[in-house]
């Protein structure tokens, strides 16, 4: 396995890690979740992340247990979680509890989650997306406080613009608090532009990292859904249902075809040649994979390989055939 820094702090991820969307709650259990995070943990795979809004909390619960009975010595892995939506169970019931990132409710979803996640602390604690409702230095101020306190050691973005966490840094900066370290963007061959492009100068100017999620675009990029949507695939799932026009969109079905060859070409599936692609991106700090099997962390781990032989002509015919307009 690879270790990245994670940006410019002194934390070190592995370059592949565990994500618990979609599937903890959904597709795994606390059996499948223990059985995936060891063989995970087995691969060198230290980082391992969540969100209070996955499963409406099922999936901190479950990740907690798991890491409960493995036993693991805490300073060797990392585990991060994200505010923003709240638990869907509440959304009724107040309006701090949902779409937003006050200082009440950071302040408590804190507290929540590390009881569900059964821990003394998170390593890193993102805010899921902006919010256009709440003074910027107000979020700035609960983070920092949150890491003073010692429940949280990094905190970060997800889904914010350029623009958006320039600004929240600066705000740190400027009253000496804990700064934002960290992006967790989409990030895959058909979703390029913000990584690739409106990200471009925080590398350098304010050392952002990034823990990029989606690298086979939910799916998309296994070359799976080019004759429909299979029986057992997630987009199946009740509350994946608005997946399906993306996953069947012809033209990109068409590109994922053409990205098999390649695959073919490099003896590996398509799905290794799309993680592997992202895992060639300098400024990704850990590409952020999804299993429910342990067949498909295993494959997905074998990317590593194939992207230490990812060449600059390869590269660039990738990104030929899957479109400079998607970028």
């Amino acid at each position: 396995m690879e270790y990245r820094r994670l940006g410019k702090s002194g934390l070190r991820v592995s370059a592949l890690s565990l994500g618990s969307w979609v599937t903890y709650g959904n597709q795994v259990d606390e059996k499948s979740a223990i059985e995936l995070m060891s063989a995970a943990r087995d691969h060198g795979v230290n980082f391992f992340d969540n969100a209070e809004v996955y499963a409406a909390g099922k999936s901190e619960t479950l990740m907690g247990a798991a890491l409960k009975k493995l036993g693991w010595d805490r300073l060797t892995y990392v585990v991060s979680t994200k505010f923003f939506w709240g638990l869907p169970a509440k959304w009724g019931e107040g309006i701090n509890e949902r779409n937003t990132l006050n200082r009440k409710y950071l302040m408590q979803a804190i507290d929540h989650s590390l009881k569900r996640l059964d821990l003394d602390f998170v390593d890193i604690v993102y805010c899921h997306r902006p919010d256009a409702n709440t003074p910027l230095e107000e979020t700035v101020y609960a983070m920092h406080d949150m890491i003073a306190s010692g429940k949280a050691l990094y905190w970060g973005t997800s889904e914010w613009s350029a623009a958006e966490i320039m600004a929240a840094w600066q705000i740190a900066d400027k009253h000496h608090l804990h700064k934002p370290v960290v992006e967790q963007p989409e990030y895959n061959l058909f979703h390029r532009h913000r990584v690739e492009t409106e990200y471009a100068r925080l590398y350098d100017d304010i050392g952002l990292g990034l823990t990029t999620w989606s690298p086979l675009a939910s799916g998309l990029l296994t070359g799976k859904y080019a004759n429909g949507i299979p029986a057992d695939s997630r987009a199946t799932l009740k509350n994946m249902a608005w997946m399906q026009d993306q996953l069947l969109d012809a033209d990109k079905n068409a590109r994922v075809l053409s990205l098999a060859e390649v695959a073919r070409e490099m003896s590996c599936t398509t799905a290794q040649l799309a993680i592997a692609w992202c895992l060639k991106n300098p400024h990704v700090s850990t590409v952020i994979t999804g299993a429910s099997r342990i067949s498909q962390l295993s494959e997905n781990i074998k990317a590593l390989e194939i992207s230490s032989k990812l060449d600059q002509p390869t590269m660039a015919r990738i990104s030929d055939i899957a479109g400079a307009h998607h970028a």
